[in-house]
């Protein structure tokens, strides 16, 4: 039996650290000098120095002699009065990549041209930095292609021993750590301590991000175990007290200022960015942060910058009527890349869709000067211009429409799949779990067979001891069963959380322990679990019926990330992307291990999980063919629907969904097709209880018969009159005349000899001159002509064209 945990342990950790500081002081990283003592040192104080630190450092190691009177050589043949200022003047380090080749045509001028001699020279220079003759850069280490290994041993052997001994010991001792990870953040240790000079404590968070800046510029990305590399220091104590806790509180961005996110478009009118910053200073007391960035990407991005890029120079508010026509019509459209049926990506213009949207703010603009200048106007008043958006092109009733009806299509598209979605998810949690545990009681290089699939455990040798490794025997394919273990969890519980709240994503990932509350009823005094939703978009807190289906998810949740020890589930700390702020550390539900680290999961991976997922459902787009994409706002959208079509009263949806506005909450629900039929029935039910009673008696013989006969007397000779029962005939059997009249194929010939006959009298009442009979001849002709075009169309025409009816893919 699963049991809901809704008592919170006690907690294991403090408080949360205060917000990330800016670099400042010993947190920024440090200078790189020109003139310290080491560098300072003469030729044969900085042999002695070398061979000196070596010796001492490692015994067992011999000592590059040659080579180093080598290097010192080469060095000494260029300028400078410190060994730094001779390196420097080398030009290996503004050669990058292939900087070797300097130092080898100064050997192969001297003639020592050989293996031997280029392996001492080299092996000298990473003695050089450990005497700490020089002080290379980041970037140059980046690129120089030295061993991990030789470059790591030197310094910890030569610089700080403790330090590196200590570095290698934690990691070592920690199993999800690999040993590939461990080379590289020892290479980063020697590259640090060899361009900053001091030891491993000496370290600042600065220079850690310098040195991570200089790997992703040199190879193009960011390199693997970044953030372990900076808790590994954290836990050193390199970095004090103040220093942040995670390197992704330093790498994420804060918030800006109105100056800084005006300044992010580059504007060239001086003028006009001005204003921007006043606007947008003037109008954030009552704004989000997210709502503020918005109307500077509107403002800034959408509007002026794309107005200077067509007409540059400008530098008013006061807009051309063909410049602001031009710019609405640019606005209208975006550009966005597909790939064809042949895998080519090519970029295609296509309809914006919030182009209402991107038009208020600039209106807001406009008129919110007009009106502050009327308030203000030594301040505002010159800001003053006509607004070049009428209220018209703002009216959203039309666009509005048009968006539910494609939210009420995604819906219904949906809203039938689901099932097939929840247990796809379910089946891949089990199967990748039993995967996950068959392959941990499987030796390496043995078979083994779960959730129907046989594969082979591998034991990489780079790969930490943590993960698990196993091979397709039949593709050859790599798995790692924890990553996908992890994965294939966090997508059903996004799936059966979403679907059984209707929460927003992000309240998703605010879920925590705290979360879980208990209510008393005053009638019986039976317990019931409630879910307590933060406040988010609307700023308003709700409580939630906690289903036992959702009870046994949450349960499975909190087993999964709580400390097997304690009992409690970790403290961590989440960044909130809409704020650009980190939240105080929680117990939140969503979080997940990240070599060692325990971290938040965001929204962002919560909807990869669900594409993922999607995937291996197998589901499809009927239109496109493509896997169909649900985001975690179509579960908001399935959950509403759902129960109001299941009985419960719009108002209680209301107040579970979280809207202040019944409106908005019948926005959500999607309109069926049996919602109409059986509406408009009940409505014909009404209205014949409203009418008199003996409009529906029964009716006698004679009038039965009265109503066949009608529709015997409808037959006539060129095909069948159309008119109401119990109505006369409105043109005295004039039936080539009457529109009433639908003509039969078969009688075409009939209806070819009236034309002719009506075409002869004609020209007999023509020649005559009975001018009277002419009109009312032309008349029936017309009809004639029209009762043919019929007959035609009838007795030629295509057959009807099938549109075809939608249909569910079945996985």
């Amino acid at each position: 039996m699963t049991v809901l945990i809704i008592h919170d342990p006690q907690t294991q950790g403090g408080s949360s650290p205060a917000p990330a500081p800016l670099l400042s002081g010993s947190l920024r990283a440090r200078a790189a000098g020109t003139d310290w003592p080491a560098t300072m040192l003469d030729r044969p104080e900085a042999l002695t120095r070398m061979r000196s630190r070596h010796s001492e450092a490692s015994d067992h190691m011999s000592v590059p002699r040659q080579g180093s009177r080598w290097v010192l050589d080469w060095l000494g043949e260029h300028p400078g009065a410190t060994w730094q200022e001779r390196w420097l003047a080398t030009g290996v380090e503004a050669a990058g990549r292939p900087w070797r080749q300097i130092p080898l045509a100064w050997l192969r001028s001297l003639g020592r041209e050989s293996r031997w001699n280029e392996e001492q020279f080299f092996r000298s220079l990473h003695i050089v930095f450990g005497a700490d003759l020089i002080r290379p850069s980041l970037a140059w280490l980046s690129v120089a292609a030295f061993g991990a290994g030789s470059l790591g041993r030197t310094m910890a052997a030569m610089r700080d021993p403790d330090g590196f001994a200590e570095l290698r010991a934690r990691c070592s001792a920690d199993p999800k750590i690999a040993q590939a990870a461990l080379t590289r953040n020892l290479y980063r240790a020697a590259a640090l301590v060899s361009a900053k000079g001091g030891t491993i404590n000496d370290v600042t968070p600065g220079d850690v991000l310098e040195m991570l800046d200089a790997e992703a510029d040199a190879r193009g990305t960011n390199v693997g175990s970044t953030g372990l590399f900076y808790r590994l220091l954290q836990e050193m104590g390199s970095f004090g007290p103040d220093a942040p806790a995670t390197l992704r509180h330093l790498r994420v961005a804060g918030q800006k200022t109105p100056e800084e996110l005006i300044d992010q478009y580059q504007l060239s009118s001086r003028h006009i960015r001005d204003l921007l910053v006043a606007y947008l200073k003037e109008r954030q007391p009552t704004l989000d942060y997210r709502s503020l960035t918005s109307i500077a990407y509107h403002l800034a991005g959408l509007f002026w910058a794309e107005v200077e890029r067509h007409h540059p120079g400008i530098d008013s508010l006061v807009l051309p009527t063909g410049v602001a026509g031009a710019w609405k019509r640019r606005l209208r459209t975006i550009t966005r890349t597909v790939t064809g049926p042949d895998g080519r990506k090519r970029n295609i213009e296509v309809e914006r869709v919030n182009y209402r949207e991107c038009l208020t703010p600039v209106r807001a603009l406009y008129l919110d000067l007009a009106q502050w200048a009327l308030e203000d106007p030594a301040r505002w008043a010159h800001w003053v211009a006509p607004c070049p958006i009428g209220r018209e092109e703002i009216d959203r009733r039309k666009s509005t429409r048009h968006r539910k009806s494609r939210m009420d299509a995604r819906t219904r598209e949906r809203l039938p799949v689901l099932p097939v979605l929840v247990e796809s998810v379910n089946r891949h949690r089990k199967d990748a779990a039993a995967l996950l545990e068959s392959a941990n009681h499987a030796a390496p290089g043995t078979m083994f067979t779960a959730a129907g699939q046989t594969l082979m455990r591998l034991a990489p040798s780079r790969s930490a001891a943590a993960k698990i490794w196993a091979v397709d025997p039949d593709t050859g394919q790599r798995r790692d069963l924890g990553h996908e273990e992890e994965h294939a969890f966090w997508a059903f519980a996004a799936v059966e959380v979403l679907r059984a709240t209707g929460i927003r994503v992000e309240e998703l990932t605010e879920l925590s322990h705290h979360s879980l509350v208990q209510y008393r009823l005053p009638t019986s005094g039976e317990l019931v679990p409630l879910l307590q939703i933060a406040p988010s978009k609307t700023d308003t807190e709700r409580l939630l019926v906690v289903s036992p289906e959702l009870a046994d998810v949450l349960s499975l949740i909190i087993r999964r990330v709580q400390n097997p020890e304690s009992g409690a589930v970790p403290l961590v700390e989440a960044y909130d992307q809409h704020e650009r702020i980190w939240r105080p550390a929680a117990p939140v539900l969503f979080q997940r291990s990240v070599v060692g680290e325990q971290r938040a999961i965001n929204p962002g991976l919560i909807r990869d999980l669900l594409t993922e997922a999607l995937e291996q459902s197998g589901l499809t787009d009927p239109v496109t063919g493509e896997p169909l994409h649900f985001t975690p706002h179509d579960f908001r959208r399935l959950f509403i629907t759902d129960a109001v079509l299941s009985g419960l009263p719009p108002h209680i949806a209301q107040i579970i969904a979280g809207h202040r506005d019944i409106n908005v909450t019948m926005g959500y629900k999607a309109v069926y097709p049996t919602e109409a039929v059986d509406a408009h029935l009940a409505f014909l039910a009404r209205r014949r209880s409203l009418r008199p009673s003996d409009e529906y008696r029964r009716p006698t013989d004679e009038e039965w018969k009265e109503f066949l006969g009608h529709f015997e007397k409808r037959k006539v000779a060129s095909g069948t009159c159309g008119r109401a029962f119990g109505t006369p005939c409105i043109h005295e059997h004039a039936c080539i005349r009457c529109p009433m009249l639908w003509p039969d194929p078969a009688q075409h010939g009939r209806l070819l000899e009236i034309r002719d006959n009506l075409l002869a009298r004609i020209a007999e009442a023509e020649r005559e001159g009975w001018l009277g009979e002419i009109e009312g001849l032309q008349v029936s002709l017309a009809g004639a002509e029209d009762k043919l075009a019929q007959a035609h169309r009838r007795r030629t025409g295509q057959p009807p064209v099938s549109l075809g009816l939608p249909s569910i893919k079945k996985s």
